[in-house]
């Protein structure tokens, strides 16, 4: 396609764009920056490098040579900083050039690792809640520099003048807004002063509030980062490091663990969270980059299977998104993730071996997130597997408690299929274990890893048939007639019955069907219901070959050597379908829309039947 010339010059002529500025600002506002608020931070770090560019000119200055002045009484907002400031020839290249940063100039670009903002347009963000921007600067790297006064307007014009240098006596730059009506929300005076506070309060120079009432200014950074501090003993260290957590966090760690990763910068804490996390929810943690406050919710950082903590750190290498409220998914936030894991790795270790008590504390609370390291982390399976609980029919127990006394332990595949027959295999004397929540069979199936003297084997029912007590020929004969109406009632669920002793006497049936089982028939079903001819019938008879649920009925239940007489046929089909239908409510798995009906049919049968008999 091409474009019709212009009377701004002759075809094919290079032109600029025309940035609509309103549009710019909108857009920012909705698709970049999170809130409002961000305007103060894009002041605090634009001061900031400013204070960095002015050391690397100064560096026999001491560290709180500079500083920043923040002040908002609610009529303006004002940042003031003692940094490297601006001349005129900087102020028409980079504040009326959207995109541009100051920080590429005069070599600095070798230095960007030195500071924060690496895009260029946080000056922009002032106009969420200004609409104008005025900016008085003085050059520190030219003696008798003038000063130098840039006012930009939301619409897009501004005007640039030089001042005398009496106009600014001090090297440095100072950003005043006057905030529009309705922007009093985020520059009314508290709320600069505590914005300030929240991103501001592990900067390293000194920062300070005045509130425009003629007190002296509030410190915003009063101290270092609790983990650059010095303490008498290693203990007040813990102490004052965990109390941290807890003020940032609003909990009482379970555990503080120092993290320190001295290759990228990095230092802070990870906060063990003391309650159970819900599984896949990832905790937000809180970054700082050269101490400013860059995120709240910088999942990234850790991998995911360490949502049992929330870290708040400060690093020096790693890479803010463009909005500066995120990192940048790059190598080194790989590698920084990485490290950090091992950190984390490496507290399980020292806990494990060092702290039960708190190891056991751990575990109670967040077993699930060890399972998933164990799963893909050899070491740690070996140090905490027997350590871990697990659900089996000996009630919640560690696998070191569970397999002193079961050498042979059995596992099934879901939770439906363990309470099915949690209660009767515990009564005959197997030791099996739930496998059916996330991580837990393939754990259990590793145990011979740990104990080499015990086996793992999946839970078969043809297993737990095997130790049931078949009952005496005579009562089997005595019970075949109903037996054969009882599996004619349940042929339809793809089930058979068979008659055994067991404990506990209460139950008067099990029905053993796996979920696979059930997957399998329906499936089969379904394609013979939709295939005819030859291939129906080699279908069906690959359905007969399906796995089939068994009814256990129990000849040591009341009930059942009740209902094993019924010598009326419609009466014994109702009985059946009612110990089927019990036995599938005590599994307590979903039932199919044709089970629920079963049940109901035969209560009202049973009822029914016993009305007459009545009458």
């Amino acid at each position: 396609m091409t474009l019709p010339d212009t009377p701004s010059g002759p075809a094919g002529a290079d032109r600029t764009f025309q940035v609509d500025l309103r549009g710019l600002v909108d857009l920012l506002s909705h698709h970049l920056y999170s809130s409002p608020r961000v305007y103060l931070r894009e002041l605090m770090q634009n001061a900031v490098d400013a204070l960095t560019a002015r050391h690397g000119l100064e560096p026999a200055a001491r560290a709180d040579a500079f500083g920043i002045r923040l002040y908002a009484d609610g009529s303006v907002v004002r940042v003031e900083d003692d940094g490297v400031g601006l001349t005129e020839a900087d102020v028409h290249t980079f504040l009326a050039t959207i995109g541009r940063s100051s920080k590429r100039a005069d070599q600095i670009a070798e230095q960007r690792g030195d500071f924060i903002g690496q895009f260029g347009i946080g000056l922009l963000s002032c106009f969420l809640v200004a609409d104008e921007i005025h900016v008085l600067s003085r050059s520190a790297r030219t003696p008798d520099a003038p000063a130098v006064e840039w006012r930009g307007r939301g619409d897009g014009s501004y005007a640039v003048r030089t001042l005398p240098a009496s106009a600014r006596p001090r090297p440095g730059t100072t950003v005043t807004l006057t905030p529009r009506a309705d922007a009093g929300e985020w520059t009314h005076p508290a709320q600069v002063h505590a914005l300030a506070r929240h991103f501001g309060s592990l900067l390293r120079h000194p920062v300070t509030f005045d509130d425009g009432t003629g007190g002296p200014g509030a410190p915003v950074n009063p101290e270092p980062a609790p983990w650059a501090r010095t303490y008498p003993t290693p203990g007040a260290r813990s102490r004052a490091l965990a109390a941290y957590g807890e003020e940032v966090f609003a909990f009482t760690p379970l555990d503080t663990i120092e993290l320190d990763l001295p290759a990228v910068g990095l230092k802070g804490i990870a906060c063990v969270v003391p309650e159970a996390v819900p599984a896949g929810r990832r905790h937000g943690h809180r970054v700082h980059v050269k101490g400013m406050l860059l995120s709240e919710q910088a999942a990234e950082i850790l991998p995911e299977w360490a949502f049992f903590v929330r870290c708040v750190v400060d690093a020096e290498s790693l890479r803010p998104t463009a909005s500066r409220e995120s990192l940048y998914e790059d190598d080194t936030l790989a590698a920084v993730r990485d490290a950090l894991a091992e950190r984390l790795r490496a507290w399980i270790a020292r806990t494990a071996a060092s702290d039960p008590d708190l190891l056991g504390r751990f575990l109670q609370a967040h077993h699930l997130a060890v399972k998933s390291l164990a799963v893909h982390d050899d070491e740690i399976l070996r140090m905490l597997l027997p350590w871990l609980p697990f659900e089996t029919t000996s009630g919640h127990a560690t696998l070191d408690e569970f397999a002193r006394t079961h050498r042979t332990v059995l596992v099934t595949s879901s939770v439906e299929e363990f309470r099915q027959i949690a209660a009767i295999a515990s009564a005959a004397g197997l030791g099996v274990v739930n496998g059916g929540y996330t991580y837990d069979r393939e754990l259990v199936h590793r145990l011979p890893e740990i104990r080499p003297e015990v086996s793992v084997a999946d839970l078969d029912p043809g297993t737990l048939t095997a130790h049931l007590d078949p009952v005496d020929r005579e009562t089997e004969l005595a019970a075949a007639a109903y037996l054969t109406l009882a599996r004619d009632a349940l042929a339809v669920f793809d089930c058979d019955v068979a008659l055994r002793t067991f404990q506990p006497a209460s139950a008067p049936a099990l029905l053993l069907d796996s979920r696979e089982a059930r997957h399998e028939r329906t499936r089969s079903r379904l394609a013979r219901e939709q295939q005819g001819g030859v291939w129906g019938d080699i279908l069906g008879h690959l359905r007969q070959e399906a796995p089939r649920a068994q009814l256990i009925l129990n000849q040591l239940n009341p009930l059942v050597r009740t209902a094993v007489t019924i010598d009326e046929p419609e009466l014994a089909r109702t009985s059946a379908e009612a110990l089927y239908g019990q036995a599938a409510m005590l599994s307590r798995r979903p039932l199919r829309p044709a089970e629920s009906s079963l049940i109901n049919r035969s209560f009202l049968d049973l009822l029914a039947h016993a009305l007459r008999k009545d009458s």
